[in-house]
């Protein structure tokens, strides 16, 4: 199907007015700050702190948590109206060669664990993979569950996502890593690309991105596996996703704000203005 970045970008629109509008409702007035409980609670920080500062942490709270499963939905609405099919935690059922399998953990523990006295190795996907595909055996059936699966209605192209946050941990790079060669893996091969992917690059360009602990499993930088951002997005909802998706947040941004000083914080947009003038 062809893809429309416009229709993506309404979609994606309507995920994060969605989740805004069930934040705002929530600190308003299912789980609103109280500065008396507060200084009930917390007598000490409430003499020595404003009150603001805590009730900021208190709206930090309960938007931080739920934004954290919205990347996978508005990955899904992307796949869905940029390629055509889209699921969540897709169920893949298929068969990878003993040797393979023994393989894939060999060079997970090759770059988890150095033998002493030798040099650390570094990741290189190309090189790794070879290696693994080499490998034959007796077929064992294996499942890899698929953060976002989307697949291209048009051609049947077939995508795989470990979609993680910006900065993940060592421990679900690693997860995902071992996913995304056993698919690779699988003989007949069930998906046409699989990715290790990152909603946006809090480092600004691929090239700068310095966040440690994917980067022992991964080369970010270089590995053709690794999709960053405008990579992702473009891939999966169609070229200028991902700067429509910016340019919908920063209007969306303009209105929740406002709404934020005014409703939640008790300040009017004009004395912001006005004290930065």
């Amino acid at each position: 199907m062809a893809q429309n970045p416009e229709e993506v970008s309404v979609a994606i629109k309507e995920v994060i007015q969605t989740l805004m509008n069930r934040v705002m409702e929530n600190v308003l007035y299912k789980d609103p700050f109280i500065a008396e409980e507060h200084k009930a609670k917390k007598p000490l920080y409430a003499a020595l702190v404003p009150d603001e500062i805590f009730k900021g942490s208190h709206f930090e709270r309960r938007f931080v948590t739920p934004f954290g499963g919205v990347w996978e939905k508005l990955a899904q609405v992307a796949g869905i109206t940029g390629l055509g099919k889209c699921e969540l935690q897709k169920t893949i059922n298929g068969n990878v060669p003993k040797d393979r399998l023994a393989r894939i953990a060999e060079v997970l523990n090759r770059l988890e664990h150095t033998p002493k006295g030798e040099k650390k190795i570094k990741p290189d996907w190309d090189k790794e993979l070879k290696y693994i595909l080499e490998g034959v055996g007796e077929l064992i059936p294996t499942i890899v569950v698929s953060d976002v699966f989307a697949e291209n209605a048009e051609t049947g192209e077939k995508y795989a996502f470990e979609l993680k946050a910006p900065l993940p941990n060592s421990d679900q790079s690693k997860v995902s890593k071992e996913k995304i060669l056993k698919l690779y893996a699988m003989q007949p091969r069930l998906i046409t690309e699989a990715y290790f992917a990152l909603p946006y690059n809090p480092y600004g360009k691929k090239e700068d991105y310095a966040w440690s602990f994917p980067s022992r499993w991964f080369n970010m930088t270089e590995d053709k596996v690794v999709l960053i951002g405008n990579e992702f997005w473009d891939l999966i909802g169609g070229q200028g996703t991902y700067q429509m998706f910016i340019s919908e947040i920063n209007k969306l941004g303009k209105e929740y704000r406002e709404r934020i000083y005014k409703e939640y914080l008790g300040i009017e947009v004009a004395e912001i203005q006005e004290n930065i003038l």
